[in-house]
């Protein structure tokens, strides 16, 4: 079972999805709020299961209407993927993984790894 770690720095909010081996495999944006935070990780926890992958790396890919992951290279050549919400905005990011193929993985990481998650506060 996953975890949605919340960090408090500077007045603002953020989280990070870790996978039952700890591995940290998305992130979020800063929030304002503790309660905005946590409303973002429900909006992961309800779309991540059901959305689609837009693999825009594909020449003539199919655009994909939200929930969708959207899978795309990076400055570095790496492949990235980025959760957006019913309402287009991104509710969760990835790192950079050296293969197309490790992105999708980490995709179906965070499917498997949201949908139960507890939520718990960095204790660093």
């Amino acid at each position: 079972m996953g975890k949605f770690v919340i960090k408090e720095k500077n007045d603002k909010f953020s989280f990070r999805l870790k996978a039952s081996n700890g591995e940290v495999i998305a992130v979020s944006q800063s929030y304002k709020s503790i309660i905005t935070c946590k409303a973002g990780i429900d909006s992961v926890m309800r779309c991540a299961p059901v959305a689609a992958v837009e693999n825009q790396t594909e020449e003539g890919y199919a655009i994909e209407k939200h929930p969708k992951f959207e899978v795309y290279t990076d400055k570095a050549g790496e492949s990235r993927f980025r959760l957006k919400a019913k309402n287009g905005q991104i509710i969760a990011a990835s790192e950079g993984y050296a293969s197309l193929k490790s992105c999708l993985n980490g995709i179906e990481s965070v499917r498997k790894n949201s949908v139960d998650a507890k939520i718990v506060m960095d204790e660093e």
